[in-house]
């Protein structure tokens, strides 16, 4: 008796060629999509350049408003003054959180962001600071501060009213004096 043996044979799958043996995209295919991706991102960009600006006057208004905060609760902790001082050429270059000689804190100049005094009173100085029971130290009334960006669309303040507790106000007015109030 003669045994048979079942042989098998893998057969790999084979991609077929179009009917003119090419695969993939044609060259039109190709220039079709890349004008669409331009012509989409010339429509978004100048949205993401006022987004990044937007974000950039959000963060450093941020960023004193925690400063401001920090200061006031080192001032309650230490029961002592604690003060918030611009570097030289004002707050865009920068400030530090300062109680007696040392240094708390420090943060570095914010680009391409003007940070202004936006109120009227004139005993109002660049320093601010907190007494030992958190109050503003020698402030006839509230401070306020305007952050923006030469093209940006809205602008941010941070009030500090006499009680010394900071408050951050999205302002859409680009008035410098009068938006904030």
């Amino acid at each position: 008796m003669k045994s048979l043996a079942l042989v098998t044979t893998a057969r790999k799958p084979r991609l077929e060629a179009g009917p003119h043996g090419a695969r993939g995209f044609t060259l039109i295919e190709l220039m079709i999509v890349v004008v669409l991706l331009a012509v989409l991102i010339s429509l978004a960009a100048p949205s993401m350049r006022d987004l990044v600006r937007d974000q950039r006057i959000k963060t450093a208004t941020f960023d004193v408003y925690s400063s401001l905060v920090y200061a006031r609760s080192e001032a309650i902790k230490r029961n002592g003054s604690v003060s918030v001082i611009p570097n030289a050429g004002g707050w865009a270059n920068g400030w530090s959180v300062q109680t007696g000689g040392t240094v708390l804190r420090r943060q570095d100049a914010l680009p391409e962001i003007n940070i202004n005094k936006a109120s009227d009173d004139s005993t109002f100085t660049d320093t601010i600071a907190f007494q030992g029971n958190g109050r503003l130290a020698a402030a006839a009334s509230e401070m306020v501060l305007k952050f923006s960006a030469s093209t940006a669309i809205t602008a941010r303040c941070i009030r500090v009213n006499l009680s010394g507790l900071p408050n951050i106000k999205v302002d859409t007015n680009r008035n410098p004096v009068d938006g904030c109030q």
